[in-house]
């Protein structure tokens, strides 16, 4: 029995078949990857566009841990700025209320504790460095252990800070300089804290003199306390600054990602009826290339 000639049909099926197969599992590597292409050749004339987004993404990544960091910091410095005020608010109330009454029990130890509490916020640090000593590292920046090793020092010789100041890049064209050092807020209060520990040691009651020199040492912590203040103040605008460009950066950041994920991203909706209908068709082509092969002539005149 003679086969009616298939071998043109089975040829054309074949091939299709193999696009199918083709189609299918890029259908499925779209499906497994949530991408349209497993590399830049795949995407064509987008892959330059994605591959500029990319470039500005990782830059605009890098300043936003640049701000992050930053931003951090300047958060270290209010805290510690912050604590400072807030000792040396409670020291002058004890202060006004031991001239009030003349009576100071534990006085002393209240003004050696705000010394120490002074000297533990200025010598705080960040990942191993001083916060308030510049560029410098090797020395804390505030050098006096105890409240008499200030008696008769020049307030300069009580720190070891320099006046460089650090800066990062914030955006394009955009550095932000920052830093505080202990010089910056505590120079006024070396001297208010020089006039208590000429006054001491001070016991249960206060002598005449004494009164005098608390009284005096008020008027010296209110000039050191706004120098705290101001420069907290100071702080305080850098961080709004900071957080204006951290929130520039964000948008940036979501803007490029959204444009690199519109030219690589499949749409897993339409990759979802991709593969349905490339199924259906495959399985079709199979099933009509099994008939074409068996064909005969006897089942062609049937």
């Amino acid at each position: 029995m003679t086969r009616v000639a298939t071998i043109p049909l089975q040829t054309t099926l074949s091939g299709a078949i193999m696009r199918a197969q083709q189609d299918l599992a890029t259908s499925q590597m779209q499906l497994n990857t949530k991408k349209k292409a497993t590399d830049y050749a795949g995407l064509g004339l987008d892959a330059v566009r994605t591959l500029s987004a990319r470039s500005m993404l990782v830059t605009q990544e890098t300043y936003q841990t640049n701000i992050s960091r930053v931003s951090t910091t300047l958060s270290l410095y209010q805290a510690n700025l912050e604590q400072i005020d807030s000792s040396l608010g409670d020291l002058r109330e004890e202060l006004f209320n031991a001239i009030g009454t003349g009576n100071s029990p534990g006085l002393q130890g209240m003004i050696e504790d705000a010394f120490k509490g002074l000297r533990a916020s200025l010598n705080a640090t960040e990942a191993g460095k001083y916060l308030f000593a510049g560029s410098q590292n090797a020395t804390a920046p505030f050098l006096p252990e105890k409240l008499e090793d200030i008696a008769g020092i020049d307030p300069e010789e009580a720190f070891a800070n320099d006046d460089v100041r650090q800066s990062t890049r914030a955006g394009e064209g955009v550095d932000v300089q920052y830093g505080i050092g202990a010089s910056d807020v505590a120079k006024k209060l070396i001297t208010a804290f020089q006039a208590l520990a000429d006054a001491g040691p001070i016991g249960d009651t206060l002598t005449a003199d004494q009164k005098q020199a608390l009284t005096d040492a008020i008027e010296l912590f209110d000039a050191g306390v706004a120098d705290v203040r101001t420069v907290n103040a100071q702080n305080g605008r850098r961080q709004a600054q900071v957080e204006t460009l951290e929130t520039r950066a964000e948008d940036r950041v979501k803007l490029l990602t959204e444009v690199i994920g519109s030219v690589e991203d499949a749409d897993m909706g339409q990759v979802a009826l991709d593969i349905t209908q490339r199924q259906t068709i495959l399985q079709a082509s199979y099933s009509v290339f099994a008939q074409l092969n068996s064909m005969s002539l006897a089942n062609f005149l049937k």
